[in-house]
């Protein structure tokens, strides 16, 4: 973790957290343990080289080699085989992903189109969070007009809290902007 989100971890987050939810001792205040992002076209069924191009942007963005993700199961309706190429992701844990959350909730939400907020209701119920993205032009590091291929991401914050109350409000503490409560 660098030394400016530690710091505010340390300073910020957990005294917050603690006074909010009556937690005894500090280890028990719920951590971000990793941020996955997970990009899959149909394309890819056709062209496996589309997915080259997806995991140039993505290492751009995330500043790590993506992975490609394979298919589980031949599904015949969408011609799918086993085994078959359908995306990319990228894990981040540690400094890269506390990094990657700074750019992504105060650099690249605000590009958003019509942005209001992330919606409250994407929690697994387990600390997880899960968003969907419609673009990867929104990320400062990605140039217009050298983009090969628009396409959409899942961005998933999975943390160690035990349930959803305490999830988002880690998240909130640490600058994720939700939608206002109507």
């Amino acid at each position: 973790m660098s030394a400016r989100l530690k710091e505010h971890y340390l300073s910020k987050v957990v005294p917050a957290l603690i006074s909010r939810f009556g937690y005894k001792n500090r280890h028990q205040v719920p951590k971000l343990e990793k941020v996955v992002i997970n990009v899959t076209t149909k394309e890819a069924v056709n062209d496996s080289k589309v997915l080259d191009v997806i995991a140039e942007d993505l290492a751009l963005i995330t500043g790590q080699k993506p992975v490609r993700t394979y298919a589980k199961r031949a599904i015949s309706a969408f011609r799918i085989r086993e085994g078959m190429p359908l995306g990319v992701k990228v894990t981040l844990r540690g400094e890269r992903m506390y990094e990657f959350i700074d750019r992504f909730f105060n650099l690249a939400a605000p590009k958003i189109r019509d942005f209001r907020g992330f919606p409250t209701d994407s929690f697994d119920g387990r600390g997880g969070y899960s968003i969907g993205l419609n673009e990867q032009v929104i990320f400062p590091e990605i140039e217009v007009a050298k983009v090969k291929k628009i396409f959409g991401m899942t961005i998933t914050f999975q943390t160690t809290a035990k349930h959803d109350d305490e999830a988002r409000a880690l998240l909130e503490e640490l600058g994720m902007p939700f939608a206002k409560r109507k």
